[in-house]
């Protein structure tokens, strides 16, 4: 359904250093990066779709997080979920969500909120089961 999600960033070495060390801990891998455009762009392993890029406008104005808008990204693990969140944080981000259950959405739905520096709101879930 998505080929790809693209976030707008005014500074792209802080963004880069961000997504880099979120996008290192759910396990996903740097398809290219272009300082010089900016941009840079991340995929699941073996995945060529969907992928996540960050990067200045292409019409070249300032960029603006949206209200109401978020990314949610998918973790293979509830720990996975722990340490992006702490990356996030640790790389200039917000918390708009500490790691936990929110049961509200199904009984597994494990997730944290953020914002990275730019203001940009992202999810990072995982949707099974606790490990027995």
């Amino acid at each position: 359904m998505i080929s790809h999600v693209f976030v707008g960033a005014n500074d792209f070495d802080r963004a880069f250093k961000f997504y880099s060390a979120v996008m290192n801990e759910l396990g996903h891998r740097l398809k290219f990066c272009e300082p010089d455009k900016p941009w840079a762009g991340w995929m699941a392993e073996g995945m060529p779709r969907p992928l996540f890029i960050v990067g200045s406008p292409y019409d070249g104005n300032a960029a603006a997080c949206g209200n109401g808008q978020m990314v949610a990204l998918l973790a293979p693990d509830r720990q996975s979920v722990d340490n992006a969140y702490a990356s996030a944080l640790a790389n200039g981000g917000s918390c708009e969500g500490a790691p936990g259950l929110r049961t509200h959405y199904h009984p597994d739905y494990y997730g944290a909120y953020f914002r990275d520096p730019e203001g940009n709101k992202l999810c990072v879930c995982c949707h099974a089961p606790a490990p027995q």
